[in-house]
C-alpha cells in the first residue's frame, strides 16, 4: 500500500489524492447497481457512406423492482460491389434532382464543354503542363508545349484555348515587344474564332495592352485613343458578353485621361488669352466627355472665355448698335455655361462659382428639378476618393490618373465633330459682320469645315454675267469736264453686274488726235525724254588660242643607272643625326663640310 507521502508524489497535494480517491469510489458503485438511464431519442438511420447506414434503436423494459428501463441498440447494413442508396429497410432509394439543380448542372457543363474529359490524353497534358508553366513564369516553356499540342493534335478540342493561352503567355509577359505580340495574337484569335465566347475577352484583351501602355494626360496620347478605340470596338461587337461591364469602365478611365488633356490645353491657352482656342478646347470636353470628373470647371472656363471676348468688345470704339448686339450675345453664350453647371451638376464642388457669376450679371439664378439633383448626386457619389495608395501608387509609377473616375453613365460610342479653333475664329467675323453689316452677303467659308484658313470674313463681289463677253465700252458724252480735245476716264459702275459686258472702265472722247495710241485714250507714253537711240554694243574681242603652257625644247630623257654596285653618298654628321653615326669630336666641330 502506497504512504501519503508516495500519494502526494503523484497529487500536488494531499486533498487532491482524497478528492480523486472519492470519486473513484463513488464511481465503481455506481457501476455495481442498474440505475435508470438518460432518455435517448430515437435516431434515425445515419449513412456512413453510400455502401452502408447505421440504425440506432430504443426500447423501455420494467426490471424486477418495476422502473422501466430504456436500452438502445444498434444495426449496421452494408452492402457490397457497386455503391448504391440504401434505406433503413434495406431497400434502394432513388435520388431526384430538382429543377434547379438540373439547371445549374447544365449551365456549368455549357461553359466549360472540356470537364470529365481524360486527363490521360496527350494533349491535356500538353495543356496542363503549359498552363502551370504559365503560373511559374516560364513563358518560352510554356509557348513551347502549347505549339506542340497544336501542330501534333490539329482536331484537339483543345486548339482554341491553346491559341488562347499563347496570346495570354504573351500578354503576362509584359514589355513592349511582348505587347505588341500579344495583340497579333488575340487578333488572329478574333479572326479564327469569331463566334466563340472567348473572342469577347481577347478583343477584352486588345483593349487592356494599350491601357497598360497610357501615359499621362500631357504626355503622348496615341496609347489612350487606341485603347479607346478598342474598348468602343468591344462594347460594339460584343454586346452580351460578360465582359461588357469592365469595358465600360475602362472606358471611362481612359475618357477621363483625354478629357484632362483637352482641359488643361486650354488652361494653357487661358493664360495666353487666346481666347478662340480656350473655347475650342472646352467645348469639345462638353460635347465629348460628358462624364468628366471635372465638367464644372470645364463649364465655368467655357463661360469665363465668352466672358473675356464681351469685355475685349467693350473697349473698342465701334458704332453702338452693332456693338450691344455682339456683347448681348457673348454674355449670353456665358450665361448659359454658367446655368448648365448649376442645373446638370448641382452636386459638383464649384456650383457655387457659377452661381455667384449668375449673380455679378444680374441674372436669376435657375434651380434645378429634382431629377436632375438626383441624378448629379448619383454621379458624384459614384466617383472613388482619394486614399494613400492611391496617392503612392501615382506618385512612383507613371500611369495617369483614374481615380476620380465615374462608375456610373454610359460613356461615349462616338465621337461627335470636333470643334477646331479656326471654326471659332470664323463664327466671330461672321457674327461681327451680322452686326455691323447685316445687308452684305456672307463671307466666304463663313460656315466651312474645321481646319480652314483664319482669314477674317470678306464679302464678294458678284461676277459680270457670262453669257457676255468683256469688251471695252465708248461713251460720249456732252460735257467731259475739260477742255476740247482731251480724253477723260470716269469711276466704274456702282453695280458692273448690271452693264452689259463692261469691266467697270469708261472711255470718252476717244477720237482725239495724238501722237501715239495710248496717248489717244488718254495715257502718257512711257519712257525716257531723250529719244536718241543708243550706239551699237561694241562686239567683244576674240579669245587667245589655248595653247601648251611648257614651251621650249623637249627635256633631255633621263640616262640609265649605271651597272654595278651603286655607292651612297658619305653621311654628313653636320645635318643629319642617326644612332648608327656618332657625332663629331674635337676638331671635326670646326672644320666645315667640304662643298659638293
Amino acid at each position: 500500500m502506497k504512504t501519503p507521502m508516495q500519494i502526494r508524489s503523484f497529487f500536488p497535494t494531499f486533498r487532491s489524492a482524497l478528492i480523486a480517491g472519492s470519486v473513484l469510489v463513488l464511481a465503481m458503485s455506481a457501476g455495481a447497481q442498474e440505475t435508470t438511464p438518460p432518455t435517448v431519442p430515437t435516431l434515425a438511420p445515419v449513412p456512413i457512406n453510400p455502401e452502408g447506414t447505421i440504425t440506432t434503436t430504443t426500447s423501455t423494459q420494467a426490471d424486477s423492482t418495476g422502473k422501466p428501463v430504456q436500452s438502445v441498440s444498434t444495426a449496421a447494413t452494408f452492402h457490397r460491389g457497386k455503391k448504391k442508396n440504401v434505406g433503413a429497410d434495406g431497400t434502394k432509394e432513388k435520388v431526384v434532382q430538382s429543377k434547379d439543380t438540373k439547371k445549374a448542372l447544365k449551365k456549368v457543363k455549357s461553359a466549360d464543354a472540356l470537364i470529365g474529359v481524360d486527363s490521360k490524353l496527350p494533349d491535356k497534358q500538353l495543356f496542363d503542363k503549359a498552363q502551370v508553366a504559365i503560373k511559374k513564369g516560364h513563358f518560352d516553356v510554356a509557348r513551347l508545349d502549347l505549339q506542340t499540342m497544336l501542330n501534333t493534335y490539329p482536331d484537339s478540342q483543345y486548339q482554341m484555348r491553346g491559341k488562347l493561352a499563347i496570346a495570354d503567355s504573351w500578354y503576362k509577359e509584359g514589355g513592349t515587344a511582348a505587347l505588341t505580340q500579344a495583340e497579333s495574337e488575340y487578333a488572329d484569335f478574333r479572326v479564327f474564332f469569331p463566334n466563340a465566347p472567348e473572342a469577347a475577352e481577347a478583343q477584352m484583351r486588345i483593349g487592356d495592352i494599350y491601357f497598360r501602355q497610357m501615359d499621362k494626360p500631357d504626355r503622348d496620347y496615341s496609347k489612350a485613343m487606341h485603347s479607346e478605340e478598342e474598348y468602343r470596338r468591344m462594347l460594339t461587337d460584343y454586346p452580351d458578353s460578360t465582359l461588357v461591364g469592365d469595358a465600360k469602365q475602362r472606358l471611362r478611365e481612359v475618357q477621363e485621361v483625354l478629357a484632362s488633356r483637352e482641359a488643361d490645353i486650354a488652361s494653357f491657352y487661358a493664360t495666353r488669352a487666346n481666347w478662340a482656342a480656350v473655347i475650342a478646347r472646352y467645348q469639345t470636353v462638353v460635347d465629348t466627355y460628358p462624364l468628366y470628373s471635372h465638367m464644372d470647371d470645364t463649364l465655368i472656363g467655357l463661360g469665363d472665355a465668352y466672358e473675356a471676348e464681351a469685355r475685349y468688345l467693350r473697349t473698342l470704339k465701334l458704332p453702338e448698335a452693332g456693338k450691344a448686339k455682339l456683347e448681348s450675345l457673348y454674355d449670353g453664350q456665358a450665361a448659359d455655361a454658367y446655368r448648365k453647371v448649376v442645373l446638370e451638376h448641382s452636386a459638383a464642388a464649384h456650383v457655387e462659382d457659377a452661381k455667384d457669376r449668375l449673380a455679378a450679371m444680374n441674372l436669376p439664378v435657375p434651380t434645378p428639378t429634382p431629377e436632375q439633383v438626383a441624378a448629379s448626386v448619383k454621379l458624384e457619389n459614384s466617383r472613388a476618393t482619394y486614399k494613400l495608395s492611391n496617392r503612392l501608387a501615382l506618385l512612383v509609377l507613371r500611369r495617369p490618373d483614374t481615380v476620380v473616375a465615374a462608375r456610373e453613365g454610359d460613356p461615349t460610342l462616338t465621337d461627335p465633330k470636333m470643334t477646331v479653333a479656326p471654326t471659332i475664329v470664323k463664327k466671330v467675323n461672321e457674327d461681327f459682320r451680322l452686326a455691323f453689316n447685316p445687308d452684305a452677303p456672307a463671307a466666304a467659308g463663313a460656315t466651312g469645315s474645321a481646319g480652314a484658313a483664319d482669314a477674317p470674313a470678306k464679302a464678294v463681289v458678284a461676277a459680270p454675267t457670262a453669257s457676255v463677253p468683256l469688251a471695252f465700252k465708248e461713251v460720249t458724252t456732252e460735257d467731259t469736264g475739260g477742255a476740247a480735245g482731251t480724253t477723260n476716264l470716269t469711276t466704274p459702275a456702282a453695280n458692273p453686274a448690271t452693264t452689259d459686258g463692261g469691266v467697270g472702265i469708261e472711255i470718252v472722247n476717244p477720237g482725239t488726235v495724238a501722237k501715239t495710241p495710248a496717248e489717244s485714250y488718254g495715257l502718257k507714253a512711257v519712257g525716257p525724254a531723250n529719244a536718241t537711240p543708243l550706239p551699237a554694243v561694241e562686239k567683244a574681242g576674240e579669245a587667245p588660242a589655248q595653247g601648251n603652257d611648257i614651251t621650249g625644247p623637249t627635256a633631255p630623257a633621263q640616262a640609265a643607272p649605271a651597272k654595278g654596285r651603286v655607292k651612297k653618298p658619305e653621311f654628313d654628321k653636320a645635318d643629319e643625326s642617326s644612332s648608327k653615326h656618332k657625332p663629331k669630336k674635337g676638331i671635326k666641330k670646326i672644320i666645315p663640310p667640304k662643298p659638293f
